[in-house]
């Protein structure tokens, strides 16, 4: 097996247009939550998103591309841009064939459906845009960072709700450990908050509908009400240690283990006993060859939804026992909301960074839990303490359940 690790992160979230922005925001404990703008939600129960502030495509590609994208691609190819800029990865060194993407969407562009539906209804069939199928397809976050940057390796779409970005870096790992590229870049992108978006979700009861900015996304708080919508992109290089080494790279982390697992339970909800999200923890432990007792911090899926944070916390108790007593479970959901698609993929971001400097942020917004509930939720500050290991969850409607564990990277393995 050939080892995979980070040399590059981009970042586009609600917080902050770049990793360093959002990382300083988070230590800040700033959170992104406001009124929605991006349409008039006068008439939704829901009235608070953790909107994308500021975002011009035009600074990140030129304006005839960005204008045959959606908003959740123009994402993608922005971060994607900031984390092979970090890398150092120049493409003429590099055999384009070896170089790959694993990006994913967990919906792609309804606004692009609310848009040409309004078409036909009021003008025609004949007058929908003849781009709206690559403009609406999920896979086109993967295609687009494909065309900008010529890179024609392996290039894969995996879609599995709010597991998607978890699922995608996994994914890309596996790629690279078995040989199929030398780099990915692997992450998840959304942009949803918009009408059809919103009144799907609130039909479900899955958000939150409180007005209160600091008070409407509180993972594992017993006042917890629903989760926030968010958008945005992140985005990783993976790359072969070997190939990274070879060329001089810095690196910044490594990927330990990845695994998945699903409830086969219910389209919406985990299943209760947590059992399915503790295989998956389990998984990527078993694949790293770490010991349960080596691990003390999780970034948990953490949604505030009532079934998602109860549970969740069942399945770290069903795998760690007495350990999940030693554990620091946080949610970096309580900053940026859940972006959805890119949520595993943000938390990741996360992770190499509390990895790099030692410090796991807290789940902000978080005052007091249930009785079951009893875990160290990381309340009011963050903590300075050595990370070797940080195992990040994401649990997708559908059943779908993925981990994947980020360690500080040392020469031995």
């Amino acid at each position: 097996m050939r080892r995979v690790v980070v040399t590059g992160m981009g970042a586009i979230t609600p917080i902050g247009l770049s990793v360093e922005s959002f990382w300083d925001s988070v230590k800040a404990k700033k959170t992104g939550f406001g009124p929605i703008t991006k349409f008039d939600a006068s008439d939704y129960k829901v009235k608070l998103a953790a909107e994308v502030k500021g975002f011009q495509a035009k600074e990140y590609m030129d304006p005839k591309s960005a204008r045959r994208m959606e908003t959740f691609s123009q994402y993608a190819v922005a971060a994607t841009k900031e984390a092979l800029e970090q890398a150092g990865i120049s493409m003429e060194q590099e055999d384009p064939y070896r170089v790959g993407v694993s990006i994913g969407s967990g919906i792609g562009s309804l606004q692009a459906a609310e848009r040409e539906y309004e078409k036909i209804l009021t003008k025609g069939p004949s007058r929908v845009n003849p781009l709206l199928v690559p403009l609406m397809i999920s896979n086109m976050a993967a295609g687009n960072v494909s065309i900008a940057f010529g890179l024609k390796g392996k290039s894969i779409n995996v879609v599995t709700a709010c597991a998607t970005g978890t699922n995608s870096i996994g994914e890309a790992y596996r790629a690279i450990q078995y040989g199929e590229a030398d780099v990915m870049a692997a992450g998840g992108a959304e942009s949803s908050i918009c009408p059809l978006g919103v009144a799907g979700f609130c039909a479900l009861t899955a958000l939150s509908m409180s007005g209160d900015p600091a008070k409407c996304s509180i993972p594992f708080d017993k006042d917890r009400s629903g989760f926030v919508m968010g958008e945005g992109a992140a985005v990783v290089i993976l790359e072969e240690l070997e190939h990274a080494k070879k060329r001089g790279a810095k690196i910044l982390a490594e990927v330990g283990g990845y695994g998945a697992s699903s409830d086969a339970y219910h389209i919406t909800s985990p299943a209760e006993d947590g059992e399915g999200a503790a295989r998956a923890m389990e998984n990527a432990l078993q694949d790293a060859g770490v010991q349960k007792e080596d691990i003390l911090y999780i970034n948990a899926h953490g949604t505030s939804t009532h079934h998602n944070d109860l549970f969740e916390t069942r399945a770290i108790k069903k795998l760690f026992g007495e350990h999940a007593k030693n554990l620091y479970v946080n949610s970096t959901k309580s900053m940026v909301g859940h972006m959805l698609g890119a949520a595993g993929a943000i938390e990741f971001v996360t992770c190499v960074k509390e990895i790099e400097e030692n410090y796991i942020h807290p789940t902000v917004g978080f005052s007091e839990s249930e009785e079951e509930m009893d875990l160290n939720y990381v309340k009011d500050n963050g903590i300075s303490v050595n990370v070797e290991y940080a195992l990040s969850n994401s649990l997708g409607f559908g059943g779908h359940n993925a981990s994947i564990l980020v360690k500080k990277y040392r020469e031995e393995a």
